[in-house]
């Protein structure tokens, strides 16, 4: 049975936060393209896994506390899947919590995350973040 681009997406969100790293770093195409929205204290442009756990999933676990982000809605369309949805998180060093809604545009081609991009509600973090 072939896993559709719906599934692949689904599993990097639904599951422990172990199973969804697993199931995302398996997901990832070897050039894939993250883009962290500007505004966001992640900004930018990654490619590759090593460059987005360093660049995004390092830094959102050594800034904050429990950080998550829980989708509401997938939308499916050939080789692009829509996560929606809203962070939750504290802040590690102000103790300020945090919920921001944002939007994941996944495209996948072979099964294989080639690009996602991010928007998000940046000012949330962004306050939270300050001391």
């Amino acid at each position: 049975m072939t896993t559709s681009n719906l599934d692949t997406i689904r599993a990097t969100y639904e599951g422990s936060p172990e199973d969804n790293a697993q199931h995302l770093m398996a997901a990832l195409a070897p050039d894939a393209l993250w883009i962290e929205a500007a505004g966001s204290p992640y900004a930018g442009r990654y490619v590759g896994a090593a460059q987005i756990v360093e660049g995004v999933f390092a830094r959102l676990g050594s800034d904050w506390a429990a950080f998550s982000a829980e989708v509401h809605t997938y939308l499916a369309d050939g080789d692009r899947v829509a996560a929606f949805g809203r962070y939750a998180g504290t802040h590690r060093a102000s103790g300020k919590a945090m919920e921001a809604s944002f939007s994941h545009l996944y495209q996948l081609r072979g099964g294989q995350i080639i690009r996602m991009e991010q928007v998000v509600d940046s000012a949330p973090m962004l306050q939270a973040m300050q001391a």
